[in-house]
């Protein structure tokens, strides 16, 4: 055995310098190391952010490609349905007019029809078409006299002295229709004059 004395392992030793622990001064190329450290630490902590902000970057960036994508694809849905709308939107009354067209193709047919079967004959078709456009929201603009004139349903073509109250039809010359509350033409109407 050596004749050092040996000091409890839980005791700090003590050195030249004194007990560990103590602050003791620092040489330059130890400053310069810790501070080398110092930065490598801070190097790889700035690093490993921009690594992760990097990463976060790219998935914002493929989140709004996908989304950039996804809204140009209902853009284009939405115009093609657009289109075939108006493409077809015709397609309910048109189907709603060969009846009437069958019918007059038929009462055409008939060589030695009589007046009244010829008169009959248009009666039922314009009731076929007056039902096709109702189906279809074509309604008809057919005020009755006296009626208020109205100048969104009604055209005034003159003005006529009458028996009744001033601005108010007398008689119609045309009527009008409406497709879904829409004046698709006005009324033609003589108005009341005023007294």
């Amino acid at each position: 055995m050596s004749d050092q004395p040996q000091t409890p392992p839980n005791q700090p030793s003590s050195g030249p310098s004194g007990p560990v622990g103590a602050a003791a001064p620092m040489s330059p190329e130890e400053r310069e190391a810790a501070q080398a450290a110092n930065e490598a630490d801070a190097l790889s902590a700035a690093r490993a952010e921009l690594a992760m902000l990097q990463a976060k970057s790219a998935d914002l960036a493929d989140q709004f490609l996908r989304a950039k994508a996804e809204a140009e694809n209902a853009r284009r849905r939405a115009e093609e349905e657009i289109s075939k709308a108006r493409k077809f939107a015709v397609e309910s009354f048109a189907d709603s007019l060969l009846p009437v067209c069958d019918s007059l193709e038929a009462g055409l047919a008939v060589k030695e029809a009589t007046a009244g079967q010829l008169r009959e004959g248009s009666e039922a078709t314009l009731r076929q078409l007056k039902s096709a456009l109702e189906r279809n929201k074509v309604l008809e603009i057919n005020p009755a006299p006296g009626a208020k004139f109205d100048p969104h349903q009604h055209q005034a073509i003159s003005m006529v002295p009458a028996e009744q109250e001033a601005n108010t039809v007398v008689t119609v010359l045309q009527k009008g229709y409406l497709i879904a509350d829409r004046v698709l033409r006005p009324a033609l109407v003589t108005v009341a004059a005023p007294k």
